[in-house]
């Protein structure tokens, strides 16, 4: 299991995924869930992706070697002319792995391999896009209604999100809020882990305004762990209390 979010916002917007992947109990392993690929100047693409591990880098995989000679392949992120084709591109290549996977285990085996994704990315003159990929290969643009995109072990953190995100929010705050998102996660199911990798891309600003991987010891994210469970506890405890004479 995993756990992503894509959240788009005034000024850009700001991707964070966790690194845990897990085959049961004694065997768990860490790989990274976002990459990115960029032209500078031009363009800026990121991906987060969850589900059967052989799939996401199957897909991730014929992304890179699309992209290392574009001017011989065909459907390369770096010369699709809009991000809507871009996420078609990754839609099909998703569609298209996980039809083959199933075929080379059988029929048995079908359903066992499904993944979904996150694409974002900006094209220059063109405006900031977030989709959200389905295994099926279709998918759904962000928009004003559902500004942010979950994929993986989303419902413990998605309360969070929907409570305290506002799209004029600053990078800052959402970092913030997708912290605590994520603590809440990591702290209700152990098959989300760290590190967490967080990604912002500015409107605009064709390279990673910022991108860092976060350790478990990190200070800050301890801090809003710390924090948030103090934060907690203080709000409860300012609740009205329940009087069993008054029912």
């Amino acid at each position: 299991m995993t756990y992503c979010v894509g959240m788009m916002l005034d000024k850009g917007m700001v991707l964070m995924g966790d690194t845990r992947t897990n085959s049961g109990v004694d065997n768990i392993s860490t790989f990274r869930k976002l990459h990115h690929w960029e032209v500078p100047g031009e363009r800026i693409i990121a991906v987060l992706t969850a589900g059967n591990l052989a799939t996401t880098q199957g897909v991730v995989s014929q992304l890179e070697e699309r992209n290392k000679a574009p001017e011989e392949r065909h459907n390369s992120l770096l010369e699709a002319p809009t991000m809507f084709q871009v996420a078609s591109i990754v839609g099909r290549l998703l569609r298209e792995t996980i039809i083959a996977t199933d075929k080379e285990n059988g029929q048995e085996a079908s359903g066992t391999f499904t993944a979904s994704m996150i694409v974002a990315g900006q094209i220059r003159g063109m405006e900031p896009r977030l989709f959200l990929i389905y295994p099926e290969g279709n998918f759904i643009e962000a928009s004003f209604d559902t500004p942010f995109f979950q994929i993986g072990e989303t419902k413990y953190g998605r309360p969070i999100l929907i409570r305290g995100y506002s799209s004029d929010m600053s990078f800052e705050d959402a970092v913030k809020l997708l912290m605590v998102s994520f603590d809440s996660t990591l702290k209700a199911n152990l098959s989300v882990g760290m590190p967490l990798d967080l990604m912002v891309i500015e409107r605009d600003r064709f390279e990673p305004a910022h991108q860092c991987r976060i350790e478990a010891e990190d200070p800050y994210y301890r801090a809003i762990s710390a924090g948030w469970s103090e934060a907690l506890k203080l709000a409860f405890e300012s609740l009205p209390d329940y009087s069993f004479r008054n029912r």
